[in-house]
C-alpha cells in the first residue's frame, strides 16, 4: 500500500556508493523527502549506508556501500536537511564528510569534553553565556552555549549526549520478548509513539497484519498521549510567561487525560498497552462510554481556558514574534512534526501514511504559518481539538474489546522492517534488520527530536537570551530521545 506506515524490504548486496548517491540525489531533486539516513559498519573497511525516502508513492529504502577511501563529498550543501544525518554517520563510523559546512558530532564529542572547541564569535562586545549540563529541577543534562551581543543572541550551540544508554545495542542483546519494555523507555513521554513504530516494524518482518479494531485501539492510545503531552507543553509555556491560570488548569486537565489512559489500559502513560501482534487491553463498550463522558467535561474546561489564553495581553505580548522559524528555514533544515507544522509545513504521517486507523477515521492536518512561540502554542490547541474529535468517533465502536494478540512466528531472513508513527512531537522511525537466520542484527530508532534541536538553535537568533526558556518549552524536545 502506498499509504502504509510500514515496509518490508528483502535485502541483497548493496550497490556501490556512486549508485546510491545518484539515486538519493535524484529522488530528493524530484520532491522526495528524507525521513532518515544512517549507517551500519559491516567490516573494518565496509560501511553500509541506508536512506529512507518518502514521496507520493509512500516510503522506500535506498542502500549503498562505502569505505573510508570512497571518493565522495558531503551532500549537505545541496540538501541541507541531510546535515544532522551526515553528522551522526560521521560520529558513529568516522566516515569522512568533505565539504560539510559544520561537521561536529551530534552527541558526545570524540575528544574529551574539557578540550572540545565550541563555535566561537569574536568582538569586544561579544560574550558567551554557558548553561548546563546540570540544570535546576528535574531536567535532563544538556549544554547550551549562547553567543550574545548585549542581550541579543547571535548563535546558540547545543551539546547533548551526557547520558548515553546504548539502547539500540541493548535491544539486540536482550531476548526479543524484552524489547517492548525497552522500547517504551526510549522516551518516557512518547511511550505509545515509539511502541507503535516498533510494532509496525516487527510485524512487517513477521509479515503479520493486525485487524481493524487493533489499529483503532492503538490510535486511541496515540491520541490520548498526544493530548496529554500538548497539555503539558501548554502548561509549561504558561508557567514560563507567568500566566498562572493556564499553568494550573492545563496541568489539572492533563491529569484527566492520563487518568483516562489508566482507565483503558492500567497505566497513565500507556505502558504495556501496545505489543507486537495487537494490544494487551481491549476497550469494552461500557468503558468507552465512561471515557467519552470524561471527554465532555474536559472539553468544557478546555474551551474556557483557551478563550482566556488567546485573549490575554500578557500571552500575546510574550509569545508573538518570539522564536520565529520561517517555513523556508524549517523546510531546509528538515524539521518534522509539530515544529514543522508550526512553521506552516503540512507534514503529518497521519495524513500522508495514515495506515488503517487514520484511513478509516481521517484526522485533519493543523498548521500555523507564523512559526513563532505563539504558533507552537496555538498548534497544540488546534491538535488537541482534532484529537478529541477523532476520539469521539473511535470510542463509540463496540468491537474494541475483541483484540487478542496474534502470534508473530519467524521473522523474514535477510530483510529490513521499517515502522513509522506520527507521535506528538513528530515522526518516529524504527528500523529492524535480520541476518540469514532471521535473527535481529541491526536496530535503528529515531526520535523526532534528533531533527528538531537545530530548529531550536535557529529560533533564538536575533532574540533576547531571556526568550530562551519560552522557545525551549515551545519546542519541548527530548534529550534522551536524541541519545540512544
Amino acid at each position: 500500500m502506498a499509504n502504509a506506515p510500514a515496509l518490508l524490504v528483502p535485502l541483497d548486496d548493496p550497490p556501490s556508493y556512486q549508485q546510491f548517491e545518484q539515486q538519493l540525489c535524484q529522488r530528493l531533486e524530484q520532491g522526495g523527502r528524507v525521513v532518515s539516513y544512517f549507517a551500519r559498519r559491516l567490516t573494518t573497511a565496509d560501511i553500509e549506508l541506508s536512506a529512507v525516502i518518502q514521496d507520493s508513492n509512500g516510503i522506500s529504502l535506498l542502500r549503498g556501500l562505502a569505505t573510508h577511501q570512497t571518493e565522495r563529498v558531503s551532500l549537505t550543501p545541496r540538501f541541507a536537511s541531510l546535515h544532522i544525518f551526515e553528522r551522526e554517520i560521521f560520529e558513529q563510523t568516522g566516515l569522512p564528510m568533505p565539504e560539510h559546512p559544520w561537521l561536529k558530532p551530534v552527541r558526545s564529542p570524540v575528544e574529551p569534553m574539557e578540550s572540545y572547541r565550541f563555535f566561537d564569535m569574536t568582538g569586544k562586545e561579544v560574550h558567551q553565556v554557558a548553561v548546563g549540563p546540570i540544570h535546576a529541577g528535574v531536567i535532563e543534562p544538556g549544554h547550551f552555549r549562547f553567543h550574545c551581543h548585549g542581550e541579543v543572541v547571535h548563535h546558540l550551540e547545543i551539546q547533548l549526549g551526557y547520558q548515553h544508554r546504548g539502547i539500540e545495542k541493548l535491544l539486540l542483546q536482550r531476548p526479543l520478548a524484552h524489547a517492548p519494555a525497552l522500547v517504551e523507555s526510549i522516551a518516557g513521554d512518547t511511550v505509545i509513539g515509539h511502541s507503535w513504530a516498533f510494532c509496525r516494524a516487527l510485524e512487517a518482518l513477521a509479515q503479520v497484519s493486525v485487524p481493524e479494531q487493533v489499529e483503532i485501539a492503538r490510535g486511541i492510545a496515540l491520541e490520548l498521549e498526544r493530548i496529554a503531552m500538548h497539555l503539558s507543553g501548554l502548561s509549561g509555556i504558561a508557567t514560563d510567561i507567568g500566566f498562572l491560570q493556564g499553568s494550573t488548569t492545563w496541568g489539572r486537565l492533563r491529569t484527566t487525560i492520563i487518568n483516562m489512559s489508566m482507565l483503558l489500559c492500567g497505566s497513565r502513560f500507556g505502558r504495556g498497552w501496545l505489543r507486537p501482534g495487537g494490544v494487551r487491553f481491549g476497550i469494552a463498550p461500557e468503558v468507552g462510554q465512561r471515557g467519552l463522558a470524561q471527554l465532555v467535561q474536559f472539553e468544557r474546561d478546555m474551551a474556557v481556558m483557551v478563550e482566556l489564553f488567546r485573549a490575554s495581553l500578557t500571552v500575546n505580548g510574550r509569545l508573538h514574534k518570539v522564536g520565529t522559524v520561517t517555513a523556508e528555514l524549517a523546510d531546509q533544515m528538515g524539521l518534522v512534526g509539530m515544529a514543522a507544522r508550526s512553521s506552516g509545513l503540512p507534514l503529518d504521517l497521519r495524513a500522508t501514511l495514515p495506515g488503517l486507523a487514520f484511513s478509516l477515521l481521517p484526522v485533519p492536518v493543523a498548521t500555523v504559518a507564523s512559526g513563532d512561540c505563539w504558533a507552537r502554542a496555538e498548534l497544540r490547541i488546534l491538535e488537541i481539538g482534532h484529537s478529541l474529535a477523532w476520539l469521539r468517533q473511535a470510542l463509540v465502536r463496540t468491537d474494541l474489546d475483541a483484540t487478542p494478540l496474534q502470534p508473530l512466528g519467524p521473522l523474514a531472513p535477510n530483510a529490513m522492517g521499517l515502522g513509522l508513527c506520527e507521535a506528538w512531537r513528530g515522526e518516529v522511525l524504527h528500523t529492524l534488520q535480520t541476518d540469514s537466520d532471521g535473527h535481529l542484527c541491526f536496530y535503528k530508532a529515531q526520535d523526532p527530536s534528533l531533527r528538531n534541536w537545530f530548529g531550536l538553535a535557529q529560533s533564538l537568533r536575533g532574540n533576547e537570551i531571556s526568550d530562551f526558556p519560552i522557545c525551549n518549552k515551545s519546542f519541548d524536545l527530548s534529550y534522551c530521545g536524541s541519545d540512544l
